[in-house]
């Protein structure tokens, strides 16, 4: 989930503007949270989400380039930016595969464990030594991750298949991408935009090209109606991100972060409806323990607020 991080320390926005940039990360949210269902409908038509997301993020990269020249020529100077490429190509390569082939609600509360990630990874690569409160939600949002992987019939607590297990890595490459964006804060937004993109486009199309030399991937078909559903997911994601860009940069981190916790509300919603979940009490007790743990982690600490610049979506 590609979702370049906005300027950050910009300044305060008057009360009665704040309606405008919540309702842009509002449809960020919801771009991400029913992407699931044109990924799936391109399953349906031949076209594996591997292929697809290769497909979707080639056309929008080569927008970005399009309109943004001379964007990637930092890609020179930065090395983190190649492995900020890589902790996005890893996120949306995990997140999209598994909505397409899981179920869309266990897929989206696993994937976002992403804040339980991020205490280990920013003490690891930040030297931010975890307080108490955040090893309190770490510990929270493991236990709604037990309940919910939990089998019933008995055993450890584990992932039962492979949405599961690409969730979690996208939820993991997630927590490392806006952890490498803090560190990049400083380098310009067009130059992360396009490791971004790029990042997508090229690690989906380098698996895909790979398992279909290895017989693992079909070729994917090639028809009209798959090209309507690239272009529209193209242009959906970079919407959205013209959204999220313009929305986060008008509020504080916190109150980006906890609104766009809708996405789970919209991919659980809609997945729910069109039959892509089966939401049961396991999911429904541990997704609680996981959302509580992520609001919490956003909710404001009485410190003065960062403005926002670490959210990526999805």
């Amino acid at each position: 989930m590609a979702r370049p991080a906005p300027a950050r320390n910009a300044p305060a926005t008057p009360e009665p503007a704040v309606l405008f940039p919540v309702l842009a990360l509002v449809f960020n949210a919801f771009v991400w949270g029913v992407a699931w269902w044109p990924l799936r409908e391109l399953h349906a038509r031949g076209v594996h989400p591997l292929w697809g997301t290769a497909a979707v993020f080639l056309l929008a990269l080569a927008c970005v380039l399009a309109t943004q020249r001379g964007a990637w020529r930092p890609l020179g100077r930065q090395p983190l930016l190649w492995l900020l490429a890589v902790a996005t190509g890893m996120t949306n390569l995990g997140f999209n595969w598994a909505v397409t082939v899981g179920d869309v609600v266990r897929v989206v509360l696993l994937f976002y464990l992403m804040p339980a990630w991020s205490v280990l990874l920013a003490w690891a690569l930040l030297g931010e030594r975890p307080t108490a409160a955040s090893l309190l939600r770490l510990g929270l949002a493991l236990a709604g991750v037990a309940v919910v992987l939990h089998p019933g019939d008995g055993g450890w607590p584990w992932p039962r298949g492979l949405a599961d297990g690409l969730a979690l890595l996208g939820g993991f490459s997630f927590a490392l991408t806006n952890i490498l964006l803090r560190r990049l804060r400083e380098v310009p937004a067009p130059a992360r935009v396009v490791a971004m993109f790029g990042g997508g486009a090229a690690t989906a199309l380098a698996a895909s090209l790979l398992g279909t030399a290895q017989g693992l991937l079909a070729a994917p078909a090639v028809g009209p109606a798959a090209a309507v559903l690239v272009a529209a997911l193209a242009a959906g994601f970079l919407c959205s991100n013209v959204a999220l860009q313009y929305g986060a940069a008008r509020l504080p981190a916190h109150t980006t972060a906890l609104v766009m916790l809708s996405e789970v509300v919209f991919a659980s919603l809609s997945s729910i409806a069109l039959g892509a979940a089966e939401p049961g009490w396991r999911t429904g007790a541990g997704g609680a323990l996981i959302l509580a743990a992520a609001a919490w982690s956003a909710w404001p600490t009485g410190r003065a607020p960062a403005r926002a610049g670490a959210q990526s979506a999805p």
